[in-house]
C-alpha cells in the first residue's frame, strides 16, 4: 500500500506554526498584564504605608511643610496609580485581542486539520476498495482455474 502523502500539508504545518505564534503573543501579553498588575500593586502598598506615615506625622508634632511633603508625595504616588491602571487597560485589551487571533487561528487549523483527516479517510477507502478489488480478480481468476 502506497503512503498516503496530503498535497495541502504544509498549509495544515504553517496554521499550526501560526496558531503557536498566536500561543507564545498570548504568553507574552498575559506575562505583560501580570508585570503591569504587580506594579500597580505595589504602588498601592507604598501609598497605604505613606497614607499611615502622614496620619502618624498628622498626630505628632511636626511642621507643616513636612505634612505638606507627605500629602504632596501622596497625590503623586495617585498619579502613578492613574496612569499604572491606564497601563492594566491596555493591558488587558492587548490580552483579549490576543485571546482573539489565538480564537481564530485554532479555528482555522482545525479546518484544515479536518480537511486533512477527510483526504485521509477517502484516500484510506479507495485504496481498501482497490485491495478489495484485487483479491475478487485473483478468487475470480482461481475460481475460473
Amino acid at each position: 500500500m502506497a503512503a498516503y502523502r496530503y498535497p495541502y500539508q504544509k498549509i495544515v504545518d504553517l496554521k499550526k506554526n501560526e496558531k503557536t505564534q498566536a500561543e507564545w503573543g498570548l504568553a507574552e501579553a498575559n506575562a505583560q498584564l501580570s508585570e503591569v498588575d504587580g506594579a500597580l500593586q505595589q504602588l498601592r502598598q507604598e501609598r497605604l504605608r505613606w497614607y499611615d506615615t502622614l496620619s502618624q506625622a498628622a498626630g505628632r508634632s511636626v511642621s507643616l511643610s513636612e505634612l505638606r511633603t507627605y500629602q504632596q508625595y501622596l497625590e503623586h504616588l495617585d498619579q502613578c496609580i492613574a496612569r499604572k491602571l491606564e497601563a492594566v487597560r491596555e493591558a488587558q485589551a492587548a490580552v483579549a485581542k490576543r485571546q482573539d487571533a489565538l480564537a481564530l487561528k485554532a479555528k482555522d487549523e482545525k479546518v484544515w486539520q479536518k480537511a486533512r483527516e477527510q483526504s485521509l479517510l477517502k484516500f484510506t477507502q479507495f485504496r481498501l476498495t482497490q485491495e478489495q478489488n484485487e483479491l475478487d480478480e485473483l478468487a475470480s481468476v482461481r475460481h475460473a482455474r
